[in-house]
């Protein structure tokens, strides 16, 4: 068993946004994805958390920006703070472990595990939400590339975990990079 990093460019701000819950943090990464500025969904060290596990990453030039548009869009956030170098680091949400024969994926405590050389999703696992049950029985035995997304799915942050390690799956298996 090794974990392994897929070789991609992360994205690295100089800034990140504090959220009440995880339910403020899914709403804002979706409204900022909307309007295309960059983010990423982070788990900052635990110094840094308010109440909730997950936080934004972002750029900071980007901030009034953002700011206005979580006004317009009612998404309610704690507050921004820069990152300085010496600021601990955010904590990626996604890890990889590959098992030989199968690659295992996880984010947050979500899991998909698929066969290297089909592509197969042979298990998902983890977390406590009620639509588990559902994702694993529409995603389990097909394809990664012919799978649904599991954001399609369900609703839960369950689901939008799962939807994460989905992804770097589709990525892991292509052999692409991802930026």
């Amino acid at each position: 068993m090794e974990n392994v990093k897929p070789d991609r460019i992360k994205f690295t701000g100089d800034g990140i946004i504090i959220f009440h819950d995880v339910a403020g943090a899914m709403k804002g990464e979706r409204t900022i994805r909307a309007s295309d500025h960059e983010v990423k969904l982070v788990a900052p060290p635990p110094e840094l958390r308010m109440g909730c596990d997950l936080a934004l990453e972002f750029n900071l030039v980007e901030q009034a920006g953002i700011e206005r548009l979580f006004k317009e869009k009612d998404v309610p956030f704690v507050r921004f703070l820069p990152l300085s170098k010496n600021a601990p680091q955010m904590c990626d949400i996604v890890k990889v472990t590959d098992f030989g024969k199968w690659v295992m994926v996880k984010a947050g405590n979500m899991k998909i595990s698929f066969e290297k050389d089909s592509g197969i999703i042979v298990n998902i696992s983890g977390g406590g939400c009620p639509d588990i049950p559902y994702l694993n029985a529409e995603m389990v035995d097909k394809a990664l590339t012919l799978a649904p997304h599991p954001n399609e799915l369900g609703y839960t942050l369950c689901a939008t975990m799962l939807e994460r390690a989905y992804e770097e799956a589709l990525v892991i298996f292509s052999g692409g990079s991802r930026s």
